[in-house]
């Protein structure tokens, strides 16, 4: 549960119907406060304690396996791609050589070759890796279950108190499937919606609006009294619900200093920001780094769109390197820290590439058989799960399914496979449903 302990507030006299709607419309009223207020469904005492958090690499449009981790050297030319293989740390175990950062540190990174769905469309294989389940279609987009983001969310709350419990890094994506639907808005992913590599790099939503000042604020009492004289106001013109202690709550996290703190990159030594790249992949993981030591639970970093049908060569040539060194930072930064064994680390989009590569030199959807990458967090490292055929077609051996994919992190993550929710009928869904832990990680 968070409380408003500690004097981080100072009163405003300042603080006018006008900005405080400024302030409350995108933040107060319909962000910060909902995803703070989750914190006091999800938390307990046992949950408080779980150190374990999550950060995804979320692949939008679908990352070719050929050419990246599950590499068919010996297939004709217009099968094996552009790319060579390379060794890595694991022997036996070979990458591309766009990955030659990853393939230092493979004795860290574990890899499922044999992840199976039945849909080669954007939207409904977003939802499904996104979910779990398969839902939407071109007729019905709307999401139909709750993201993996938002159940980690609600199952666990953020580890301190203020942080918000799921951040997206720049905003959140993959045709909204990242958020909660019946869980609540509560918990949807706090967008922190800023390239982390931009100059003068800040966070929108945490910034306070034109005349309310942080010197200015210094009396809770009063500020306080303000919401409810607000509240009043506002209630009679029903522009929101009401204002809560969680909208105070909100306040204090843009005005208190461990959350703007968390958020500030500028603060990281230039040598290792460096490290992770000066481009979006890398600032973004390491910023994920920050939030999910200073208590946030899961962290989505959408790296840009991989839908690549032409030229697939050029493409890849823009994603794969910034990928590969923030991987690679974000692995030995957790280590050098002694976090590595409480973040699991997630990479992955809604499907993968055709082995066979088209007459616009691209590759097409594919989702018969594709690969995951998993690390951390107490997941084995080096292994890899599942085999695809010959030239990639489909699953040779080990077939896994999305929910198989989940239940490995929420089991990993500390989330009992028996949990459910009520979805919007009412009716009690399973987060895994027939889902079951790859124990070859475990």
């Amino acid at each position: 549960m968070l409380r408003l302990n500690g004097s981080t507030f100072k009163n405003c006299d300042g603080v006018t119907r006008r900005n405080f709607l400024q302030l409350g419309a995108p933040l107060l009223g319909l962000g910060l406060a909902d995803l703070l207020r989750s914190d006091s469904h999800a938390a307990t005492a046992a949950q408080s304690k779980n150190k374990k958090s999550t950060i995804v690499f979320w692949t939008h449009g679908g990352m070719s396996q050929q050419d990246t981790y599950d590499m068919k050297p010996d297939a004709p030319a217009e099968y094996r791609g552009m790319f060579t293989p390379v060794e890595t740390s694991v022997p036996g175990t070979a990458v591309s050589e766009r990955f030659p950062l990853q393939a230092k540190i493979m004795h860290h990174l574990s890899q499922v070759r044999s992840v199976h769905h039945e849909n080669g469309i954007h939207a409904p294989s977003a939802h499904w890796m996104q979910t779990g389940y398969f839902g939407p279609t071109l007729a019905r987009i709307a999401q139909q279950s709750p993201s993996f983001g938002s159940v980690i969310s609600r199952s666990l709350g953020a580890r301190q108190p203020q942080m918000p419990a799921y951040v997206a890094v720049p905003k959140a994506e993959a045709f909204g499937y990242q958020r909660a639907h019946y869980l609540g808005k509560a918990y949807n992913p706090f967008d922190v919606g800023a390239d982390p590599n931009g100059k003068d790099f800040k966070v929108p939503n945490l910034s306070l609006p034109g005349d309310l000042k942080l010197k200015s604020v210094n009396s809770r009492r009063k500020l306080l009294a303000k919401f409810d004289t607000i509240r009043r106001d506002i209630d009679k013109n029903g522009v929101m619900e009401g204002l809560d202690t969680f909208k105070a709550q909100a306040l204090e996290m843009v005005a208190g200093d461990h959350v703007r703190e968390a958020f500030d990159i500028s603060q990281e030594d230039p040598n290792l920001r460096d490290k992770y790249g000066r481009h979006q992949y890398g600032q973004s993981a390491l910023l994920a780094r920050r939030l999910v030591e200073a208590g946030t639970r899961c962290v989505t970093v959408n790296t840009g769109y991989w839908d690549h049908h032409d030229n697939i060569e050029s493409g890849l040539e823009q994603h794969l390197p910034p990928l590969d060194r923030a991987i690679w930072a974000l692995v030995e930064d957790l280590a050098d820290r002694n976090m590595l064994d409480d973040v699991v680390i997630y990479c992955a989009g809604e499907f993968g590439r055709t082995p066979l590569i088209n007459g616009h030199a691209g590759r097409d959807h594919w989702s018969n058989c594709f690969t995951v990458m998993l690390a951390g967090g107490g997941i084995k490292g080096g292994r890899v799960v599942g085999a695809s055929e010959k030239w990639g077609g489909g699953v040779k051996e080990r077939l896994a399914t999305p929910l198989d994919i989940l239940a490995t992190i929420y089991h990993t993550l500390g989330i009992p496979l028996d949990t459910y929710y009520e979805d919007s009928t009412g009716k009690p869904s399973s987060i895994v449903d027939s889902g079951r832990p790859i124990r070859e990680l475990l």
